[in-house]
């Protein structure tokens, strides 16, 4: 019995040790063996290795690996308040730097990352405008300072890929006052498109009148010649059917006054019928 159970347990502690000492390091992944804290040994690739029993394995994804940081506050060079998105991209290069710089810890590499890119950012829009900000993915991040961001990853074990801003966003209280300053602009310049309106019709108005005037001045004008002309050339006319028969023309004349002043309801005349005006009444003659 006794044969037995230190049998079983010897099998036991060779399958503990079979298990501690052999480790799988998968596709995109890299390994780390340590000691009692101490590196052991090199990194290890994609496979199947060995190791003593009293190691410990860190494996770390070799992957390109991203984080976004949102609602970060910044301040433009216009004194614009603004709330940034962002996100950086990376990848492990150096396995032992970034456990030595690290302790392994992706959280904690990840956190120094962002704190020198959020530095970075903050200088940079602070320089620039809020319409350049918003015009440039990196937010107006110089390659300089890009480079200085890698080089800050680098002693880390990493290899930043990129810096991208995802969102721009006013705070509340500047954003009102940006729509209060859009909204007084845009009624201004509707005032300043009404009075230039106003002023352009009264101008339409004045040039119409203008014309019309002139219209008016020149068929008066053109009337009264043709008026003056028809009266002579009738006046001719008359002037010289009297002149063939004189007393014809005096006694169409007087039946022309007869029919104008004679006859018409409600006239009352008050003459003598022996006047020369009713001649033609008395005789054809006139006399």
């Amino acid at each position: 019995m006794a044969t037995r159970i230190i049998t079983a347990v010897a099998v036991v502690l060779v399958a503990v040790l079979l298990w501690r000492s052999v480790y799988v390091v998968e596709e995109g992944e890299i390994a780390l063996r340590t000691r009692v804290g101490q590196i052991e040994g090199s990194p290890n690739g994609p496979g199947l290795h060995f190791k003593s029993p009293f190691d410990d394995v860190h494996i770390f994804d070799r992957r390109i690996l991203s984080r976004a940081y949102p609602g970060e506050p910044f301040q433009t060079h216009d004194q614009k308040a603004v709330n940034v998105d962002f996100y950086i991209k990376w990848r492990l290069i150096d396995a032992l730097r970034f456990y030595q710089s690290t302790g392994g810890d992706e959280n904690a590499a990840a956190l120094q990352l962002a704190d020198s890119v959020r530095d970075r950012l903050k200088s940079a829009v602070a320089a620039q405008s809020l319409a350049s900000v918003n015009a440039q993915a990196r937010g107006t991040l110089s390659e300089a300072a890009f480079e200085q961001l890698q080089q800050a990853a680098e002693s880390l074990g990493l290899d930043l890929i990129d810096v991208q801003l995802q969102r721009i966003e006013l705070t509340d209280d500047v954003a009102t006052a940006v729509y209060q300053r859009m909204q007084q602009g845009l009624i201004a310049k509707a005032a300043q498109l009404r009075a230039t309106g106003a002023a352009e019709a009264e101008k339409v108005r004045a040039d119409a009148e203008r014309k019309r005037a002139d219209v008016l001045a020149t068929a008066t004008r053109q009337a009264q010649h043709l008026r003056g002309e028809a009266d002579a050339q009738a006046a001719a006319a008359l002037s010289k059917a009297y002149g063939r028969n004189p007393d014809f023309a005096a006694f169409y004349r007087s039946m022309q006054a007869y029919k104008n002043t004679l006859g018409r309801e409600g006239d009352i005349l008050v003459i003598a019928p022996e006047g020369e005006f009713f001649k033609y009444l008395h005789s054809a003659s006139g006399r």
